[in-house]
């Protein structure tokens, strides 16, 4: 049951939606922006988790006492973890929801489902590539991509984007 106030969770049942080459290259603009953001708040996480390690090691079980010096740190620490994972994770569910799969946030890697000749695929791109140009089985990761055919890119039987 969703928490009052938070989003709808997504049906586990419901088929991703499948992107056509084109629907995928329009929405590269928005994930352009995104997946920075979305980096630099997994950045920001590691270096919390670092400083919450340091102040646990440091304070070991007295770390949870009222009176230590670091009680406040520590609370604003745990309290910056918690928003900036429902954060990252609230995006990337938001994506997942769209049919795009986020791979790798340091590389800006990202997977879109769609069709290829009947049997549902990857499109793959990753940050720095101009457009959508190659796709690889579900089964595969980026090491089996393959470039989608004519001029770069592949046609995909009509209208996938709106297949569910």
């Amino acid at each position: 049951m969703p928490e009052p106030g938070g989003p709808d969770p997504v049906p586990q049942s419901a088929p991703p939606k499948l992107w056509s080459v084109e629907e995928a290259n329009a929405s590269l603009d928005r994930l352009r922006e995104l997946l920075p953001q979305l980096k630099a708040w997994a950045v920001r996480l590691g270096k919390v988790h670092a400083e919450l390690q340091r102040l646990s090691q440091f304070w070991g079980k007295e770390l949870t006492a009222q009176d230590i010096p670091d009680r406040d740190l520590k609370l604003r620490l745990e309290e910056e973890w918690k928003r900036l994972t429902a954060r990252l994770e609230g995006e990337v569910k938001r994506l997942e929801a769209e049919g795009i799969t986020v791979k790798d946030l340091e590389n800006g890697l990202v997977d879109f489902y769609s069709r290829r000749r009947g049997e549902v695929v990857y499109l793959c791109w990753r940050r720095g590539e101009a457009e959508v140009a190659n796709w690889h089985p579900l089964t595969g990761g980026f090491r089996s991509r393959r470039p989608l055919e004519g001029k770069g890119r592949a046609a995909p039987t009509a209208r996938l984007g709106h297949d569910r």
